[in-house]
């Protein structure tokens, strides 16, 4: 165990870059604001130096994992979730610079969003249940704010809704907690799986029922999804694409930390599979119905948390189950940004049928759109195909062959959603060509598009630092 603060480097970044955010923004006028934009920018940078330096570090090493004053745990999972939190993040910046840009509450934003990464960070890198708990507060506090700070219609709806949800869920984590630790004698997961181990059956699945039950808030999993489509429709764009994309990485990270030290005495991996076979079930059937853009994104997030609670279900039957969650969580965080980075070029087309044009009169935001929208289905040579075809691996390796077949299947369902948007892209229209001209949404976007691509063309060197 380390004691050392500089192996936190990257999230003492995280925390003094929303801090410096803040405070730079309160001395500025309005029309300056983009000096706190630019910290925050600089914080995320110099935490990914960070990370970087220390990802090579510990393949010199040979990836062993240390604990950093007991709880915080530094491995392949914890790199590889603080690259995608900070990559993530700035792509959210970018894609939000128009319509941020001169608001009132830009920098209070700016922070938001580095504190809420700050939180993911920590739920997906703890192996403790308090520092657990403490990781799922500040992964959610600034989730309700930046749902509520738009004047959107809907927008103070949704952040209630979120809001009353996340403090039930909240509450549901705890207890599981504190069952668990009254059972294990410890909140330290090495001591807890030991604890555990001849623990009565009912107690271990009502303790970690319902602690998994927060970490399903935070991905937007079934049953505690509500939230998402509301939220990802009445929040802004910048808000809607964070919490569409960071919440889910640290969540799901954290719930992989959790299932390994359970006992083997419920069947988690049915459990979980029938999660997840809801979840993508659900979010797919519910998404064919949309004509919202905004709304249909939202039910799409939710599908792909079906996908995502694969390799988790079968955490504990292979090695490759974590590499497999890792590499779709990168793939899937880009291709989710690209989608809503084309919604922020475009802030007047809310519908599908006010996309109609944009292939003839905006080429760059029709190709990312294209780009984006068939990787969500896992179109190869896309950088979700590259998750689905790793996570489909991982589960069916696990004894999860039937899941296999639903995921297979709403992957077929999924298209005919995503194509009927194309297809209005495609159509002779205006293309929303009286909105106003968004050259960072639109760099964002492009920016986004390639990505997708090089983490699918560059599926190995993906998986080889995924720990494949």
């Amino acid at each position: 165990m380390r004691q050392d603060p500089l192996a936190l480097l990257p999230e003492l970044f995280l925390l003094g870059g929303a801090v410096a955010t803040l405070l730079t923004g309160s001395f500025l006028p309005r029309h300056r604001q983009w000096a706190a934009r630019l910290v925050a920018v600089a914080a995320l940078l110099a935490a990914a130096v960070a990370t970087a330096l220390a990802f090579r570090r510990d393949g010199r090493s040979g990836g062993t994992a240390e604990t950093v004053f007991g709880a915080f745990v530094l491995d392949t999972p914890t790199s590889a979730t603080r690259l995608v939190v900070i990559a993530s993040l700035l792509l959210v910046i970018g894609l939000g610079v128009e319509e941020l840009a001169g608001q009132v509450r830009e920098s209070e934003t700016y922070a938001l969003l580095l504190l809420g990464g700050l939180g993911a960070v920590v739920l997906a890198a703890t192996d403790d249940l308090l520092v657990l708990a403490v990781g799922f507060l500040l992964s959610s506090v600034p989730l309700y704010a930046l749902v509520g700070m738009s004047r959107a219609a809907g927008a103070a709806e949704a952040a209630l809704k979120t809001y009353l949800l996340g403090a039930l869920s909240g509450i549901f984590l705890l207890l599981g907690a504190t069952v668990l630790y009254g059972i294990a004698g410890s909140t330290a997961y090495p001591e807890l799986g030991a604890g555990l181990a001849g623990a009565p059956a009912a107690a271990v699945a009502v303790g970690a029922v319902g602690v998994l039950a927060g970490l399903l808030f935070k991905a937007g999993g079934v049953p505690l999804h509500f939230w998402v489509p509301d939220a990802t429709q009445g929040a802004g764009t910048a808000a809607a694409a964070f919490l569409t994309t960071v919440p889910k990485v640290g969540a799901l990270v954290a719930a992989v930390r959790l299932v390994d030290v359970l006992p083997d005495s419920l069947p988690w991996p049915l459990l979980l599979g029938v999660l997840a076979a809801a979840t993508m079930t659900l979010g797919n059937l519910a998404a064919l119905a949309q004509t919202d853009a905004r709304r249909l994104l939202g039910w799409s997030t939710v599908s792909q948390v079906g996908y995502l609670l694969m390799p988790v279900a079968v955490v504990g039957a292979g090695a490759g189950a974590v590499p497999a969650l890792l590499t779709y969580l990168a793939g899937y965080a880009v291709t989710n940004l690209t989608a809503f980075a084309v919604l922020a070029a475009r802030p007047g087309a809310r519908s599908l049928a006010d996309f109609r044009g944009l292939g003839r009169r905006h080429p760059a935001l029709a190709t990312a759109l294209v780009v984006g929208l068939l990787s969500l289905v896992g179109t190869p040579p896309t950088a979700v195909f590259i998750g689905k075809l790793t996570v489909f691996t991982a589960a069916w390796d696990g004894g999860l062959a039937w899941l296999v077949v639903i995921a297979a299947v709403n992957t077929v369902v999924s298209l005919f959603y995503y194509l009927r948007w194309l297809v209005e892209a495609f159509r002779p229209g205006d293309g929303g060509n009286g909105d106003p001209s968004a050259p960072w949404a639109t760099g964002a976007a492009v920016a986004g598009a390639v990505g997708v691509l090089a983490v699918g063309l560059g599926a190995g060197a993906v998986t080889a630092l995924a720990g494949g």
